[in-house]
């Protein structure tokens, strides 16, 4: 069986759905969306806490009633959403196959937005050492644990991690009524600061113990290498993201070396043609609305494709990350053209810079230089505006960011 549609957006997350309400309607065709959970609207439909919509909806939601009104907005406009539907790999260049209850499918389009996330490494990828007993969750299967299914967790939490999403681990342990004893980062300093005491800070989680269920943890000072257990019967592994880029990768698209997602211009577009990406598959992680940002950002491209413009990622600059940067999104500028989307370069770095210097420099020449207001840190985004890029010469060579 087939289908073919005008645009398939792959991911019903903040990305995926904003895509999809901005899209359809506008296409001269169906616009569908491909979720492969029973339930669309991403991270943010378990993650029971304010703080979600603020700027793309312009008002603070929970993240369930924000999940609800994106999925709201994109059938409103037109869209179809299709849970339970997972695209298992591709049967052209922009052909999906799709296996659902409904039995397998191939569906072709002619335009394809990725929209598939990321998520947080699990234990397994981070290679802690010890038993194999339960209670080890990462963030996002705690939430789904305690939010959609309503099942207890322990009584005595440590979570590993001090930023954004460990608050939120820290929230959602509150819930289901387990006390966070301790939460441990490798850097320096938490990123946040949290209401939660103790914090170690340079200690990393050196072995998990129990049988049948977490007894303790074993943690590692990086200082002096002495190592402690703490009791506890539920860990949290929270950060350490990574795109879930398995399709992008299976389609054979140029990946960021960085990011591990596809490489991408300010438009969005990757290296196939009528192919593009959006939201935190392309920037590990960023928040919810920035992500939905990304998904309005990129249906102007999408349009311009369909009405015959550009293919893909062409020639242009490619944009480097200097050490202690790690990465920046987009890593493909094209001078005179369109700016990515909100006028921000997104970073991530290895080292905290208070009030930070940033300078971009092509073949020797400083481009563009500005000291920002707000910190660059460990943990989370760092955005730098693309003004700083905007003098580059066409011609020229990579334009290199330095802190």
């Amino acid at each position: 069986m087939s289908e073919h549609v005008r645009v398939a957006v792959v991911g019903g997350g903040p990305a995926g759905l904003t895509a999809a309400a901005a899209l359809a309607g506008r296409v001269g065709g169906p616009v569908l969306v491909l979720e492969r959970e029973a339930a669309a609207g991403g991270i943010p439909r378990h993650s029971d806490h304010g703080g979600y919509g603020l700027r793309d909806l312009h008002r603070v939601h929970s993240g369930p009633a924000y999940a609800r009104s994106l999925v709201a907005r994109s059938r409103a406009a037109g869209a179809r959403v299709e849970t339970e539907a997972m695209v298992t790999g591709w049967a052209g260049e922009r052909a999906l196959e799709v296996t659902s209850p409904r039995g397998r499918r191939t569906v072709t389009a002619d335009a394809i937005v990725l929209a598939t996330g990321a998520r947080e490494r699990a234990r397994p990828a981070r290679w802690i050492a010890g038993d194999r007993p339960a209670g080890v969750y990462t963030t996002g299967q705690l939430q789904q644990l305690v939010h959609l299914h309503h099942r207890p967790v322990g009584r005595r939490a440590v979570v590993v991690g001090a930023e954004l999403v460990s608050w939120s681990a820290v929230l959602t342990l509150r819930a289901a009524g387990c006390r966070t004893v301790l939460l441990t980062t490798e850097l320096d300093r938490p990123e946040l600061r949290l209401p939660i005491r103790p914090v170690r800070t340079r200690t990393r989680v050196a072995a998990v113990h129990g049988t049948g269920r977490v007894s303790t943890v074993e943690l590692e000072d990086l200082r002096t290498g002495r190592r402690t257990r703490v009791e506890c019967d539920t860990v949290v592994l929270t950060g350490d993201w990574v795109p879930d880029h398995e399709l992008a990768r299976a389609a054979g698209l140029t990946l960021d070396p960085g990011t591990l997602g596809p490489r991408v211009d300010a438009a969005l577009r990757t290296s196939r043609p009528g192919v593009f990406a959006a939201g935190n598959l392309l920037h590990p992680v960023d928040t919810a609305d920035v992500a939905a940002l990304d998904g309005r950002h990129v249906a102007a491209a999408v349009q311009q494709w369909l009405a015959g413009g550009a293919a893909a990622a062409g020639p242009g600059l490619e944009v480097v990350a200097e050490p202690p940067l790690l990465w920046v999104a987009p890593q493909l500028i094209h001078p005179g053209g369109p700016p990515p989307a909100r006028g921000r370069l997104l970073l991530w770095t290895a080292e905290r810079r208070r009030l930070p210097l940033v300078t971009a420099a092509q073949d020797g020449r400083v481009v563009g230089s500005a000291r920002l207001p707000w910190p660059a840190a460990p943990g989370r985004m760092f955005r730098v505006p693309y003004s700083l890029v905007r003098g580059a010469d066409p011609g020229g060579g990579p334009v290199h960011l330095t802190l």
